[in-house]
């Protein structure tokens, strides 16, 4: 060989494997201890939220959740008028499923609102919330359409003695 090909440097360097990559800053060694775990109060869950929350206080959340995400997909579906949810939106919410449901009447050729015979209507399966704070509320929804599935991302916040729904996302 000549004293050139000697010096060269290879292409491909060895480069040894963080066990942190990305951007993310993701951990890609196993972690071999549980996670740590809040004390809990007598009554008091603190199953999927942020905050501990009274256990009647997150059933009545999911159980309002569950309604109004029902609600919110027969709207969209053309079984029920927008207005009915006017008093538990935001204007922007209320917005949106209004101009969801003109979009789904005008493609299906029906007035939105107006109870139109559907093959198949939209069925709330599950609902996980968690509590951001003790007045917020984030909700995860399945919702089935036949054989289809869709996912709903709603937040609710609490106004006085009711909850009024501030973010409602389709997927």
């Amino acid at each position: 060989m000549s004293p050139a090909h000697e010096t060269v440097v290879p292409l491909r360097v060895e480069v040894p494997v963080a066990s942190t990559q990305g951007t993310l800053a993701l951990e890609l060694l196993p972690r071999h201890d549980p996670p740590a775990r809040r004390p809990l109060e007598r009554g008091v869950s603190d199953v999927a939220s942020v905050v501990p929350i009274d256990a009647r206080r997150r059933r009545s959340a999911q159980a309002w959740a569950h309604r109004f995400a029902q609600a919110a997909v027969e709207i969209v579906g053309g079984d029920r008028p927008a207005s009915q949810l006017l008093r538990w939106t935001t204007g922007g919410v209320y917005a949106d499923l209004d101009r969801r449901a003109v979009l789904v009447a005008r493609a299906g050729g029906h007035v939105p609102g107006q109870r139109r015979v559907q093959p198949v209507r939209p069925r709330v399966l599950s609902v996980h919330t968690c509590f951001v704070s003790a007045d917020v509320v984030e909700a995860a929804v399945h919702v089935r359409y036949g054989e289809r599935s869709r996912a709903v991302a709603a937040r609710f916040e609490a106004r006085g003695e009711r909850w009024l729904c501030t973010a409602l996302d389709f997927a």
